[in-house]
């Protein structure tokens, strides 16, 4: 493992819509699951030799430096540029061991993850979750595990995922699906989209946050046209004459996809509009902090 110099790993953030989370924390620099859509491949994070894993130095030590010097307790955000529980996770324990800092400092916590992994800490998040508001996001773009294997190579299949999240609810953990980025002409189905659903449903998940479209930009876009070429020759294309040097790329038939996603959620009783799922799993935790620090 090699480790990459940092000043500070808790970051707060400038915007607090995104799922309600006050600060950001990434403890890993680079990813090995080799996903061809990552936005962070892009340029502008200068991360090089991306699939190479490293870790912050010191950073548990500087993560409670920081917690230290917050004087405003909050949610801190986890596995925005890397995810936290990669494979390197399983032995060095830091974003395991990071959670017990934030459980005793009194922090709440949201993760994104492609791990199963994150059931490891169960207990630990149950503990955050007693005090502090706890979200756990388990990104599932495709229904499909043969498709998973080709947009997501190295990361647990999407089907390890959703069992991942029955076993995150069944113990109480506030968990559901983050469906971002939803590929167009490849992801973007209704069977795709509403399957997703159903067997978030089935696993116990309180919500699905969908995105329907992806991002590109200079450095991402290049490594995924790659891709495209490699395993749906001929698609770059139709991406190049759609959406040209677009960041945000939309898939087609938005309206309808939506419509249908929607529709199913409701029937479901599936939350999927950020703000209703941020209202939620923050439920009952403004009231308690006001009575113990108040």
């Amino acid at each position: 493992m090699d480790y990459v110099p940092a000043k500070y790993i808790v970051a707060q953030v400038k915007k607090h819509n995104w799922f309600g989370i006050d600060y950001n924390m990434n403890i890993y620099r680079g990813c090995s699951h080799g996903c061809i859509y990552c936005d962070s491949r892009s340029l502008c994070f200068k991360i090089e030799d991306f699939d190479k894993i490293r870790a912050k130095q010191d950073a548990l030590k500087i993560i409670r430096d920081d917690l230290l010097k917050k004087t405003k307790r909050g949610v801190i955000g986890m596995g925005a540029m890397s995810d936290p529980y990669n494979p390197m996770e399983k032995e060095l324990k830091l974003t395991g061991n990071s959670l017990e800092l934030l459980n005793a400092y009194r922090f709440g916590v949201s993760i994104t993850t492609k791990s199963a992994l994150v059931c490891r800490d169960i207990s630990v998040l149950k503990d955050i979750q007693a005090h502090s508001p706890v979200l756990v996001k388990l990104t599932i773009t495709t229904n499909d595990d043969a498709l998973c294997k080709v947009v997501e190579p190295n990361a647990p299949l999407s089907s390890e995922r959703f069992a991942a999240l029955k076993t995150l609810s069944d113990n109480g953990v506030y968990a559901g699906v983050f469906m971002m980025p939803l590929l167009p002409f490849i992801e973007d189905t209704a069977e795709n989209v509403v399957g997703i659903a159903r067997r978030a449903k089935e696993a116990g998940a309180r919500f699905v946050y969908p995105a329907f479209g992806m991002t590109m930009r200079a450095g991402s876009r290049e490594y995924y046209y790659e891709k495209l070429d490699e395993h749906f020759p001929g698609l770059k294309e139709k991406y190049v004459k759609k959406y040209g040097e677009r960041y945000n790329c939309a898939v087609p038939r938005v309206k309808s996809l939506w419509n249908a996603f929607a529709g199913e959620c409701q029937r479901l009783g599936l939350r999927y509009e950020m703000r209703d799922i941020t209202i939620d799993y923050k439920r009952g935790y403004t009231a308690k902090r006001l009575n113990l620090f108040g």
